[in-house]
């Protein structure tokens, strides 16, 4: 292995490039024939290795890279002439031109732009007319090559470049380049065809090349973006660029069909590893996750990796990759990532929504257990007196206290998000229920009209009275002349109301009020948080109607939507 020990400012730096277009300058003025023609191109050769953007100058150069150069400059050296003078000018072209548009500066690529217009003065003044032995054209090129073309090096060494951008990181436009490389030499062997066919001068023959090449590039400019809605090459030669082994759109579509149809994050990763590993140029790919890791295929020197949260896959190719490809395998490693990040997110919301759900009924049943307990204390209190009035009491509330209490223990055996199937019963039966369960208590009752036939979500209705209810009770504690009213309507829309007179509630509790827990005097206040989440779950909405001193009331009214 041999590495390349040169200094970025040195590889970088414009010194080295005007330093490799002088000693190409001193090649064609002694000419191909000349014996300083080898010594000079040798220097050449060398100071371009120096240069070129193929490598990179902290490298390692294997033997097959090293082969290549060795036949590459025993190749130019021993079969010198003006045929190889031209093809190495139209690379050196391509290189230069495939570079200008990684350059941010405009003054750096001015600079790139000088140094494409005197190589292609060189190849078409000077080296092409000795290729064709076009002698009007040699003179004019001879004058060009010693009196106009060496004052454009001191202009190269004087311009600006900068420091940093396409000259650090060595970009270079491999279609960028091509294209340059063919569009040049179709103009010399063109030139070649006309000055044959039609026996005419070369520049002539240049002229007709250029001018043909002109159209042909502008009838390819009008196909390439067309206006009368026709699609354009740019969407056919798009889809190639996509294509990296397999079609694009259908390999996103076996992921997308893979992280939509997989159970879980694990199972997805193992399925699209496995399309990772169907392109023919990966050679092999691993992956390590929190809970597992695995690999497929053979591993090699030639690997990206790609880190997202805590997934880390790495990806072996065959061949070192190109920055097109390098591109893709990046692109392609994070849509997996991505997808898994979305299973994993995906799982951890189910496990969520299963403890919200778990959460959510035991909070409420808890809650409307403690509103049980509180009855079942006053219906003692109320034993613990002597009548008939109250043994009466206790045989019309207990046995539906009771029966209250075994369908809550049920409930919080099975939670459930929702309650859909909670038990409907006519509004004028629960409405009987909820007096008969509270005349012990000073309340006013008023019912217009109510509508028999009518069925209602009795343990939703009762958990959000028992609340209403509740809170008023004890508010009551702290104002002892305070009012309570509660008013059932079933005209236009089933609604009830909790009224008060006592003083309204703070302004700071309001934003939050059942829409989260709210802290108050008597605890968290989420019996009416949970309370609303249920009535909106089933078709219904508590609100706040009123909030002012002497009249604060709640209402539970339908909304239509189940």
């Amino acid at each position: 292995m041999l590495t390349l020990k040169l200094g970025n400012r040195l590889r970088t730096g414009r010194w080295v490039l005007i330093a490799m277009l002088m000693a190409l300058h001193a090649v064609l003025i002694v000419g191909v024939e000349s014996a300083w023609a080898h010594p000079l191109m040798l220097a050449h050769l060398g100071l371009f290795l120096i240069w070129q953007p193929l490598w990179r100058g902290e490298g390692q150069l294997g033997r097959g890279a090293i082969t290549f150069i060795a036949i590459l400059v025993l190749g130019v050296l021993f079969a010198l002439n003006w045929w190889v003078m031209a093809f190495w000018l139209i690379g050196l072209f391509g290189l230069v031109g495939g570079r200008v548009l990684a350059y941010r500066s405009i003054w750096a690529r001015m600079f790139s732009l000088i140094k494409m217009v005197y190589l292609l003065t060189l190849l078409l003044l000077w080296v092409v007319p000795n290729l064709f032995a076009a002698q009007d054209s040699i003179e004019i090129g001879r004058l060009l090559l010693i009196y106009v073309l060496p004052m454009m090096l001191p202009v190269l060494m004087m311009s600006p470049a900068e420091n940093h951008g396409a000259e650090n990181t060595q970009t270079i436009d491999f279609f960028y380049s091509l294209m340059l490389f063919m569009l040049l030499a179709l103009v010399v062997l063109g030139s070649l065809a006309f000055m044959t066919l039609a026996h005419i001068g070369y520049i002539e023959a240049l002229l007709r090349t250029l001018f043909l090449m002109g159209l042909i590039l502008l009838a390819l400019g009008g196909l390439w973006n067309p206006l009368f809605g026709f699609n354009g090459l740019q969407v056919v030669f798009s889809r190639y660029l996509l294509n990296i082994g397999t079609p694009f759109e259908s390999w996103l579509m076996r992921l997308a069909d893979a992280a939509q149809h997989s159970p879980n994050a694990e199972s997805y990763l193992t399925t699209a590893t496995a399309l990772l590993a169907d392109l023919h140029w990966v050679s092999g790919l691993s992956w390590q996750t929190a809970q597992k890791a695995g690999q497929l295929g053979a591993f090699s020197p030639h690997a990206v990796v790609m880190h997202e949260a805590d997934l880390r896959l790495t990806v072996y190719a065959k061949q070192s990759l190109s920055p097109t490809v390098l591109l893709h395998v990046r692109l392609l490693s994070q849509l997996v990532g991505y997808f898994y990040q979305a299973k994993v997110r995906e799982q951890s919301l189910r496990d969520i929504t299963r403890m919200q759900a778990v959460y959510e009924t035991g909070s409420r049943l808890t809650h409307d257990l403690k509103n049980m307990v509180q009855s079942l204390l006053t219906l003692t209190a109320v034993a613990q007196t002597s009548g008939a009035r109250a043994q009466q009491l206790l045989q019309q509330q207990l046995p539906s206290l009771t029966q209250r209490i075994e369908q809550t223990l049920s409930k919080l055996q099975q939670p459930q998000n929702g309650e859909d199937d909670a038990p409907m019963l006519p509004i004028a039966a629960w409405w009987d229920s909820l007096r008969s369960r509270n005349q012990h208590l000073q309340m006013m009752w008023d019912a217009p009209q109510i509508i028999p036939d009518q069925k209602i979500p009795a343990a939703m209705f009762d958990c959000v009275l028992d609340n209403l209810l509740d809170n008023a009770l004890r508010k009551r504690q702290s104002e002892p002349d305070m009012a309570i009213r509660v008013e059932l309507k079933c005209a236009a829309e089933l609604s009830i109301t909790v009224c008060d007179s006592g003083t309204a509630i703070p302004a700071g509790s309001l934003p939050y009020l059942l829409r989260a827990v709210v802290q108050s005097q008597q605890g968290l206040g989420i019996g009416l948080y949970q309370a609303a989440k249920w009535a909106e779950q089933l078709g219904y909405r508590l609100v706040l109607q009123n909030n002012q001193d002497g009249k604060v009331c709640f209402e539970l009214v339908a909304t239509g939507k189940t």
